[in-house]
């Protein structure tokens, strides 16, 4: 079985769905045009398809070590790497002045779905390094940029993100890691920081960690935390790499899956680092690399999705297996489950690709626009972007779970692969934030504008049925219907306490996605054929019902879940 990039999905879902062609309207991204799209599309395809998923098992099977301090990575990983770099794949939507494409986030999401799906291991080093790249360019200093910037770019350097210790998880402020001045504008960096993702590996020269720390100076707290920018090698002012930093792997982590990446655990011992944004300024600056990445990681289970369904269905058409009612082919895709299965995981997949590309859209369009269209354009993606990275991910865990079943025992046989998508999609609920991070920022951060954001989609939402009325009547009722659901939850929210909203914030997340699910779905419906009317009227009659439980869950308050003390729980 070998791995075939949806690009007619892709581009459908663009052009017909979110309304991409929008942004070659603008300044900006005019350069971002249909012929350029469909171009892009179709090379990172081929990437993706030919250099990339034939090393995804490679790096199930023979995980990174560590071998006297330096990371050996899994067999073709420095090859594909290489193809990566070299076809300009991590500064696809970097800025052109330091050798980036320029082109929108909406394409590096629809391209990091593919490199996703076909090695989930390999694609995460790119994405870092996308994320410190879009850091430095808006909190570093200009030398900073000039130095770092053309090499992150072109590849020839990765990006790190460290801000987890031992005792610091999604508590970042109780971090310990220390910063002291060294009287010539660097500063010596000394801490641990554990869960590394390509803390060390041996694909590229050098290796550039963002390091949270605090000052002598700095508060308890989050308040009191910098940003420094931490190389494994200190460049000379030429960009040519001089004497090594005194920083180190200790270990690496033994985990259920993604064995092909390595997570690190990295001591820094007064390691040499340069301030990145303001003093005490760190988690802005931090933030804009986790909004990125947080985005990416919704896509990470986007793409292990499409994976998993692929897999799902080659097997489903091959298998042979009993007699079904409908006595055609006598492969287990005639039994009417197998059929359920697959449509639930294709719905999900195209439902969850939809809320990520529409949020990278958003995200484009809040800066390729000005003034109150710009704020409208950011609110709107600050609020679809813990959908995208919750929705997103436990989609790529449903998805590759139903994978397993539909393979049987086969599935649960190493050989075949589908435990595998699982294995490394699981973590993608854990990292740049739980899915619980994501669904109490989503009531709590994000509802602080009343709600506007919220209601704005919720209309739109609205919009979609009406549209529909005529074509399709029974589907328009119900995600009218699931939308004043779910806008009435709103309104308990914006209601409701913090610690009422937090209790009831996961329900209410899943409920919403599931709303926008029907409503991008039954857009694809009016605008296609009747595959993607089958699978809107799936979703809207068979999944979608599920927000209206998931409301009233959300909308219990905290008292049910307090009822129980600790000692209670454990007897």
């Amino acid at each position: 079985m070998t791995y075939a990039p949806p690009l007619r999905d892709m581009q459908f879902t663009l052009d017909q769905v979110i309304g991409a062609k929008r942004l070659a309207e603008t300044e900006l991204y005019a350069e971002a045009t249909a012929e350029t799209t469909e171009a892009i599309l179709t090379e990172a395809g081929k990437l993706a398809a030919e250099i990339l998923y034939p090393v995804n098992r490679s790096g199930d099977l023979n995980p990174a070590r560590l071998e006297n301090g330096v990371v050996r990575t899994s067999p073709g990983f420095a090859e594909a790497y290489k193809a990566i770099a070299e076809g300009g794949w991590v500064g696809i939507n970097a800025d052109p002045e330091f050798g980036g494409m320029g082109l929108p986030m909406t394409l590096t999401t629809a391209v990091g779905e593919m490199m996703n799906s076909a090695c989930l291991s390999l694609a995460l080093n790119p994405l870092m390094t996308q994320g410190q790249i879009e850091a430095l360019e808006h909190h570093a200093s200009a030398a900073i940029k000039e130095l770092y910037l053309p090499k992150l770019i072109a590849g020839e350097w990765t990006g790190t993100m460290n801000l987890t210790e031992p005792q610091a998880g999604s508590d970042v402020g109780a971090l310990r890691s220390k910063a002291e001045p060294n009287g010539d504008g660097t500063y010596a960096i000394t801490g641990q920081k554990i869960y590394i993702s390509w803390g060390d590996h041996d694909v590229a020269e050098n290796i550039c960690h963002l390091v949270l720390a605090r000052l002598p100076d700095g508060v308890p707290g989050t308040k009191g935390i910098s940003l420094f920018l931490v190389p494994k090698f200190i460049p000379n002012e030429d960009g040519s790499l001089g004497v090594a930093n005194s920083l180190k792997p200790i270990s690496l982590e033994h985990k259920l899956g993604l064995h092909g990446s390595p997570t690190a655990v990295m001591e820094f011992d007064g390691a040499t680092g340069w301030m990145v944004g303001p003093e005490h300024g760190g988690m802005a600056a931090m933030f804009t690399m986790m909004n990125n990445a947080r985005l990416g990681v919704g896509v990470q289970g986007v793409g292990i999705a499409e994976a998993a369904y692929q897999k799902a269905l080659a097997y489903a058409l091959d298998r042979k297996q009993g007699k079904s009612p409908t006595g055609d082919t006598g492969s287990i895709i005639d039994h009417a489950n197998v059929r359920r299965k697959l449509m639930h995981m294709k719905s999900l997949t195209q439902a969850s690709r939809a809320i990520c590309l529409d949020c990278a859209f958003s995200l484009d369009m809040g800066r390729a626009t000005e003034g109150e269209e710009a704020a409208k354009w950011k609110a709107r993606g600050a609020f679809l972007t813990p959908i995208a990275k919750a929705f997103g991910t436990d989609t790529g865990s449903e998805v590759s779970d139903i994978g397993i079943q539909i393979h049987g025992g086969m599935g649960f046989v190493e050989e075949t692969g589908a435990a595998q998508y699982a294995r490394d999609v699981r973590v993608t609920r854990i990292y740049e934030g739980t899915n619980g991070i994501q669904a109490m920022d989503l009531v709590g951060r994000k509802l602080m504008d009343g709600g506007a954001a919220a209601e704005a989609l919720l209309g739109e939402v609205e919009a979609t049925a009406k549209a529909a009325q005529t074509a399709h009547p029974d589907l328009a009722d119900a995600l009218q219907d699931a939308g004043e659901t779910v806008c009435d939850a709103l309104d308990w929210m914006l209601k409701s306490g913090m610690n009422d909203r937090f209790a009831g914030s996961l329900p209410f997340l899943r409920a919403f996605a599931l709303v926008l699910g029907g409503h991008y779905l039954l857009r694809a419906a009016l605008a296609g054929g009747d595959s993607h009317l089958a699978v809107a009227r799936f979703h809207i009659l068979q999944l979608m019902p599920q927000a209206a439980a998931f409301c009233t869950a959300a909308t219990q308050g905290a008292a049910p879940l307090y009822t129980l003390d600790a000692e209670a729980l454990a007897s």
